[in-house]
């Protein structure tokens, strides 16, 4: 069999594992960075290839899906469907006013941590490099701000939030 012979649903499925797959590869390599050079170390590793990586997935979504330049946070609300995170985690997104609220409702890493009974993992700083790079990628006027995320306390029905919105 080729690539080219799936069925659509044999495709999203392989889309689904190929989004698995990079995570596992992002735990395994924190987990090894962790574990030789302690937390503090692995998280500013984690935010320095984040800070990379994001501008890169953000550039490849903008150009497959032909996004504008400047497309604002309609822009956005679709590239971020679009993340390797939005074929596993469930998301939300909302407008209220000028301003995106987007909500990480599921998360596989923090639900295996869950799992386990270990604490949150904290992502905040990493997550703040990676949501802000993004959306600056997909339309440089985007603003981004945190409005929960590990070690933040957050409600049972998420594990993140940003806003997002474009100054006037």
């Amino acid at each position: 069999m080729q690539p080219q012979d799936l069925t659509k649903e044999q495709a999203l499925l392989l889309l689904e594992d190929f989004a698995k797959r990079w995570l596992a590869h992002d735990g395994l390599w924190f987990l090894e960075v962790e574990k030789h050079f302690g937390m503090d170390n692995a998280i500013k590793l984690d935010e320095a290839a984040w800070a990379q990586f994001t501008v890169i997935e953000a550039k490849r979504i903008k150009e497959f899906l032909k996004l504008p330049e400047k497309g604002g946070l309609d822009a956005l609300k679709v590239a971020l469907r679009f993340r390797l995170y939005g074929f596993l985690n469930q998301q939300e997104m909302v407008m209220e006013g000028n301003k995106l609220i987007y909500k990480m409702k599921t998360c596989r890493v923090q639900e295996a941590r869950k799992r386990k009974n270990l604490p949150d993992f904290p992502c905040k700083p990493v997550g703040i490099t990676e949501y802000s790079g993004f959306a600056k990628t997909i339309d440089p006027r985007i603003k981004t701000r945190c409005l929960a995320c590990p070690p933040d306390e957050h409600p049972d029905d998420f594990y993140c939030a940003w806003e997002f919105w474009i100054e006037d």
